[in-house]
């Protein structure tokens, strides 16, 4: 009996799943890559790998049809019968017979133009026929590198978990995901993924999903974090040009164009290669693509290839994507990076309509155990077989952790970098007990980045202490940190301390516990850094820096209530006093005295303020709309809706005054808003408002104080949340106010349509701000100017010609500015 019921199982198996696999060549012997094979009138199929090898399970027995399309190449129909549990088939494909007739242009007409005309004109009712679904998807991402240095700016590389070998090069990341979607056009998403791997990381999950990999060419724009335009866009005319390069008939007897697809201009988003139609239906048969770094304003990047295949059902009668993949080439400093995206998309099911909660702000869920799924598994689901470099680089990982993560390797290691040196008291020292996940510090003092310059405390340098301690399946962050600032000049002392607790990763819940002696800028957004002031302080004797000093204590708490509406509340006791001027130290001498630490009164150098005491107490929160979110095991991760602007709301009050004028209520807004204009740019807004209640005499220190800036240097990086000429207190207020600020970064357009002008490849960037209180003429400036200026991959400058007014004009100037 127990023989009857293994053979009838073994039966049983062998019609549930049965699995074909081999390797697809050409007639000259080479693998072909990236084979699009599916089962004739269905969309169950795969792909094949980089070295030409494929592997496809179908549940079901009996004769079957497996058809072998591949771009350039005359599509295969194998007949074969899955009766047997696993069978090889090899394939040989054979390049088109191309037809063409030899005049492409017949009486100034281009055929090509007559195609794509045709397929603009068909994609919306193209695009309709599958934009409800559901699907199995498949992805896997692989990341290598070649030629990284073992130190990069003074910090040790090492060697990458690992990862790196003898020549410093190989493969740094290597995942998979299998997942179930059901997607509704233009972006509704729902995935659940089944399984998740990760090499080298038993407990970790993929980030790789169907998010994002909707590269849709029957939309006008094709995002790839700049709109890039599709070769049948709209207006695809005025950035392409076409030729008819070759056709051929494929195995359903379907008349199929190839047409080559050319930029009418080198800098502009767009795409080169070729793309595939089908006659009459004027369907994508298939997408063969280049993107190059520059015109995705991405110099780091150099190429990106895509390439789409289409499967076609009879039943049906629907062309659809099945497989896609995505590679890469980047490079800077010497050092190369390659990546690629594989995706198979299978088991189709297209829907007339969903459920109306069928789609939420939740996107991404996991499956239990995701990441736990056997080796079987995957060899029976995986639809794409591992190439043997990436087998190899799964068992040299995981076997890399099984002994990168035991306790005696972490201890060695440890007992290594935690011996002291006799310099480590002046450089720093850390000692780190990496199986129990915590470390601690010492600072040193011989950071660069800790010592600044100001007329207060003439040179003053920071130094401390601190302690980590996380938990990486929780998300549980504990720190602990105490600085000590001493400024020379000034003969003094501050130490404070902080403590922040980060109790998980699903609604980011912090506690914050803080104190001490500190120095402070009036404005406490601090719109001058430390190294801008020091640099104006020390070549040009502007000390705009306005510094006062506080003992304080202060606990906040903060988290996101619901998805997409965060709410913070903060508590606040500061004891506060005037600072003065210290030192008159200068590197390039001149005569011109410093200006007094008064921030309304240059040359007045007696005490800016009465020294008080008082107690605040702030509520604030922010709002998302439509915010959608992924749900890992570990974190959740939100991804904001850019169709909606963020608000911001907040309530602050001053109480406990050690004078009752000092106290005060106060209530404040902001909105912030980014909207791209298809390869138009970009526009943002940032528009605030507040008013102050009962606070005719409170201290300077609380006023609404704007971000100025009297540098012509702007390293903040957000030209949407500050000024270029504005002195930094000249405006500040204890009464209403209503802040604006308006840019658009054209992102190349305008700019790339002009020749030789293009070859710079700038962006054209316009601004207005502006600031309006009572009793007083608007301060207003208008810019504009240029962003991504540089050579070859370095584009990090920007440069904006500004005019302010108020009351009048102001006056103009040049600002300078670093983004990376």
């Amino acid at each position: 009996m127990k023989q009857l019921f293994s053979l009838l199982f073994f039966l049983f198996a062998n019609i549930i799943v049965s699995q074909i696999k081999g390797t697809v060549t050409d007639t000259n012997g080479n693998v072909l890559p990236f084979v699009n094979i599916y089962i004739q009138d269905t969309y169950i199929g795969t792909t094949t790998n980089e070295n030409g090898k494929y592997e496809l399970n179908y549940t079901n027995s009996g004769n079957t049809v497996l058809l072998f399309q591949y771009l350039g190449y005359k599509t295969q129909k194998k007949e074969i019968n899955t009766i047997s549990s696993s069978q090889e088939l090899n394939v040989i494909l054979e390049e088109e017979n191309f037809q063409l007739n030899e005049v492409v242009v017949q009486n100034g007409i281009n055929p090509a133009n007559e195609i794509i005309q045709k397929a603009i004109a068909s994609k919306k009712i193209n695009a309709a026929k599958t934009d409800k679904f559901e699907a199995d998807f498949y992805s896997r991402g692989i990341f290598k590198v070649k030629d990284i240095p073992k130190k990069i700016m003074g910090f040790e590389v090492g060697d990458i978990d690992g990862s790196l070998d003898s020549t410093r090069s190989g493969v740094i990341y290597l995942s998979e995901t299998v997942s179930r979607i059901k997607f509704e056009k233009p972006n509704n998403l729902k995935e659940e993924i089944i399984a998740s791997k990760i090499a080298g990381d038993d407990s970790g999950f993929s980030y790789n999903t169907a998010l994002n990999t909707n590269y849709d060419f029957y939309e006008n724009y094709v995002d790839f974090d700049i709109n890039m335009i599709s070769p049948i866009a709209d207006n695809a005319f005025n950035y392409y040009k076409y030729k008819l390069e070759s056709t051929f008939y494929d195995d359903k007897n379907q008349l199929i164009n190839k047409i080559q697809v050319t930029p009418k201009r080198d800098k502009e988003p767009v795409f080169e290669g070729y793309i595939y139609i089908v006659e009459d239906s004027w369907a994508i048969y298939g997408i063969d693509l280049d993107i190059k770094g520059y015109r995705m304003q991405q110099p780091i990047l150099e190429t990106m290839k895509l390439i789409q295949n289409f499967s076609y059902n009879k039943e049906s009668k629907l062309w659809v994507k099945n497989v896609q993949s995505l590679d890469f080439d980047a490079g800077i400093f010497g050092m190369k990076f390659t990546g690629k995206f594989t995706h198979v998309f299978s088991n189709y099911k297209f829907k007339d309509s969903f459920e109306k909660k069928t789609f939420g702000n939740e996107i991404v869920t996991f499956a239990e155990n995701a990441n736990k799924k056997e080796d079987s598994f995957w060899k029976n689901t995986r639809p794409v077989p591992l190439t043997e470099e990436e087998t190899k680089n799964y068992i040299k990982k995981d076997s890399i952790q099984t002994i990168r993560k035991s306790k005696t390797y972490l201890d060695s290691i440890d007992a290594k970098s935690n011996k002291f040196k006799v310099f480590d008291i002046i450089n720093g020292y850390t000692y780190k007990n990496s199986h129990k996940k915590w470390n601690f510090s010492y600072q040193g003092v011989t950071d660069l980045s800790s010592l600044s310059f100001n007329t207060v405390q003439g040179w003053n340098l920071n130094s401390g202490f601190s302690f980590r301690k996380w938990n990486e399946e929780t998300g549980k962050f504990t720190s602990i940190n105490t600085t000590f600032n001493y400024g020379f000049a000034e003969d003094r002392l501050r130490v404070n301390g902080r403590f922040y607790h980060r109790f998980n990763t699903k609604n980011y819940a912090n506690l914050i516990i803080s104190g001490g002696s500190a120095i402070s800028q009036f404005n406490d957004n601090e719109p001058i850094s430390a190294f801008i002031n020091s640099i104006s302080t020390l070549f040009f004797k502007n000390n705009f820096m306005k510094l006062y000093n506080k003992e304080f204590a202060e606990i906040a708490y903060g988290q996101e209530v619901v998805n997409g509406i965060s709410a913070n509340g903060k508590l606040t006791y500061e004891n506060r006093h005037a600072l003065f001027n210290n030192t008159d130290y200068t590197l390039i001498k001149n005569n011109d005295d410093y200006f007094s630490n008064n921030p309304l009164q240059p040359y007045n150098y007696t005490s800016a303020f009465e020294k008080h005491s008082i107690f605040k107490f702030n509520l604030s929160t922010r709002i998302r709309f439509g915010q959608k979110y992924i749900s890992r095991p570990d974190g959740k991760i939100n991804i904001q809706d850019d169709k909606y602007p963020v608000l911001s709301f907040a309530y602050e009050k001053g109480f406990g005054g050690t004078n009752s004028n000092y106290n005060y209520d106060f209530i404040a807004g902001r909105i912030d808003y980014n909207k791209t204009f298809g390869n138009k740019g970009e526009f943002s807004v940032n528009i605030r408002g507040g008013k102050f209640f009962n606070a005719d005499n409170i201290s300077f220190i609380d006023y609404k104080h704007f971000n100025g800036n009297q540098t012509h240097v702007n390293f903040r990086g957000s030209y949407i949340n500050s000024f270029n000429l504005l002195p930094y207190y000249s405006n500040s207020t204890n009464d209403a106010y209503i802040e604006t600020h308006l840019q658009h970064n054209f992102k190349g357009y305008i700019m790339n349509k002009i020749p030789l002008l293009n070859k710079l490849q700038w962006n054209l960037v316009g601004g207005f701000h502006q600031i309006n209180v009572p009793n007083t003429k608007p301060y207003q400036e208008f810019s504009v100017g240029f962003d991504n200026i540089g050579f070859g991959k370095f584009r990090f400058l920007r440069i904006d010609y500004i005019r302010a007014y108020q009351n009048g004009y102001q006056g103009d100037g040049i600002m300078f500015g670093l983004r990376f």
